[in-house]
């Protein structure tokens, strides 16, 4: 079958790529063959057998989403000329799935959606005039898919019309091959990190994301450790002037990598606050590399972290996320026994499942 996906791809960051990026390269060695739509960017390409295209318009996050759904239709459009596609998947409600059901329903093509998060915690609470927008997408979707059952009952809860028929769990997927324990010491030598526990987040620096938080723990946090931040984003240059004015020991900045399954497998811990999170593909990413986990209680968390591999904490408070450090850090025992366990809770998330009914594995 042919199948076309909307929405962010690498080298774009984050975890709706990461996702698109997996399921595509599932179903080209199933044999089908994968078109990718997505945003601009000078350094796209076709990867894994997997056909990217870009749109026109301005690569800069927060602008060139405006665009995304007009440009996604017209290069939708372009590629149904050329070609005899079976089934259409936007990836995120708004604009991508918005721009995908558009064209699916305008040419009778079986149209799916996922929702990745931030599209209904965020999106859809906050903007008003969008939640119509997102309210037809669910309606007018074949098929409508949740990467957690948190975001799945977020999405019944919108009361569109036939939406619990039609919905269904998509698990974000980790690559265990990619992501494992490996005795990599560069990342340490590079940094200078090799005299103390290495606590890690790896994210955007995004207000959501509660990185501030991190820091104000490492001030109250008794054990001695690096706190080492990977990504960039809005908030970088505030995070950072916080450090340098505060005075906070042993924070290191790494900015946006796109070596983090290097990286992680440096660290003691990761730790994800977050005020939200519809999943946290990278909780499952940290786990395969053998390293236990702190996480908020929030949403799609607490269905990766039990009491077997990591902690949870209470994202609006600082105590509970400084003592679950310092629990990981001074307790060696405790997490050398969640780090033996880690590897084996990251296998329940290894499994690509391909969601589409039409498609018989």
């Amino acid at each position: 079958m042919k199948i076309a996906m909307v929405g962010q791809f690498p080298p774009h960051f984050g975890g709706v790529g990461v996702h698109i990026h997996t399921l595509s390269k599932k179903l080209v060695e199933e044999g089908h063959e994968v078109y990718v739509i997505t945003y601009p960017h000078k350094e796209l390409k076709d990867i894994d057998g997997i056909h990217v295209i870009g749109t026109r318009g301005i690569n800069v996050p927060g602008v060139r989403g405006l665009m995304f759904k007009k440009n996604a239709k017209k290069a939708l459009e372009n590629l149904l000329e050329k070609e005899d596609i079976d089934i259409i998947h936007g990836h995120y409600l708004f604009p991508a799935g918005a721009a995908a059901v558009e064209v699916g329903n305008k040419h009778n093509i079986k149209t799916y959606v996922t929702a990745h998060g931030s599209d209904m915690f965020e999106l859809y609470k906050s903007q008003p005039l969008i939640r119509s927008t997102i309210r037809d997408v669910l309606k007018n979707a074949d098929g409508v898919f949740a990467v957690s059952n948190a975001l799945m009952h977020e999405i019944v809860a919108t009361g569109v019309v036939g939406i619990a028929d039609k919905i269904k769990l998509s698990w974000n997927s980790v690559d265990i091959d990619k992501f494992s324990p490996k005795n990599d010491s560069s990342f340490k030598e590079e940094y200078g990190l090799l005299d103390k526990p290495i606590v890690m987040f790896v994210g955007n620096l995004i207000k959501r994301k509660n990185v501030d938080s991190l820091l104000e723990a490492k001030k109250a946090t008794k054990s001695d450790y690096y706190l080492v931040v990977v990504g960039d984003g809005p908030l970088y240059k505030k995070l950072t002037k916080k450090v340098e004015e505060e005075n906070i020991p042993d924070v290191i900045f790494t900015g946006s990598r796109t070596d983090v399954e290097k990286i992680i497998p440096s660290c003691d811990v990761l730790v994800l606050p977050s005020f939200s999170e519809s999943f946290g593909l990278v909780l499952i990413e940290a786990l395969a590399c053998g390293k236990p986990v702190i996480g908020s209680d929030v949403g799609g968390i607490t269905e990766i972290i039990n009491d077997d591999v990591g902690l949870l904490v209470d994202p609006n408070n600082v105590t509970s996320i400084a003592n679950a450090i310092d629990k990981m850090i001074l307790d060696e025992n405790f997490r050398v026994v969640l780090s033996m366990n880690a590897r084996n809770r990251a296998l329940d998330f290894s499994t690509v499942d391909i969601p589409y009914d039409e498609v018989k594995q």
